[in-house]
């Protein structure tokens, strides 16, 4: 393999931004992953941010130990959840790079391979 047949390879797989910023993970993970996993991380988002609002809300409100304790554990379920949440997404916005990442060393892999039996 030569530098241009790497090259190219490079530039069909990839896209045309090489840097690695908060930007280009963002627009990677929306237009290279699928959509149905975007709109269910937000959607689960939503509803458990209202989840844990309301049980926030009623936790105040009701004068009860074990509708206090009820409230307490709905909240702190949800709130966690929406780190987790907030962990796969952000796994999510790595994917495209490492992916990327593991691409070009295998071509670097191939180029050496090549390198080491022409001599």
């Amino acid at each position: 393999m030569d530098d241009e047949q790497i090259k190219k390879m490079i530039e069909d797989t990839y896209d045309e931004s090489k840097e690695d910023t908060l930007r280009t993970w963002i627009t990677d993970a929306y237009s290279k992953s699928p959509l149905w996993i975007i709109s269910g991380i937000y959607i689960q988002y939503i509803i458990l941010l209202a989840l844990a609002v309301f049980s926030a809300v009623k936790f105040f409100r009701t004068d009860l130990t074990q509708y206090q304790i009820m409230y307490a554990a709905i909240f702190v379920c949800c709130s966690h959840w929406i780190g987790f949440i907030s962990v796969f997404g952000w796994i999510m916005l790595q994917r495209p790079r490492l992916k990327r990442e593991i691409k070009r060393l295998e071509l670097r892999i191939a180029e050496l391979s090549e390198t080491v039996k022409n001599k």
